[in-house]
């Protein structure tokens, strides 16, 4: 399995429309496990996203699907910057 779990900064009072567009680009991924987009409580311009994949090779693929394409289009604009990110290997899990 491949994860990822990232940190990242949005414009300033964006954060809600960052997590609209990207949480409706995540249907119908093949090979996704998991996708977890959630609000840091302790800052209110960060959203941290936590993936699972069968693959690293399916999550690469992701990125060409038309619905991804679309999410980050969207989102690109309100993005500030990414603060981490950090490939894991999910071993268990629900």
């Amino acid at each position: 399995m491949f994860g990822l779990i990232g940190k990242m900064r949005c414009v300033p009072g964006r954060r809600g429309d960052v997590i609209k567009a990207i949480g409706g680009g995540t249907e119908g991924m093949p090979g996704c496990l998991s996708y977890i987009v959630a609000e840091d409580p302790a800052d209110g311009d960060a959203v941290w996203i936590t993936e699972a994949w069968d693959s690293e090779a399916s999550h690469k693929a992701s990125l060409d699907l038309p619905q991804v394409k679309e999410a980050i289009a969207k989102a690109r604009p309100l993005i500030a910057g990414f603060e981490m990110s950090v490939k894991t290997r999910p071993i268990t899990g629900i």
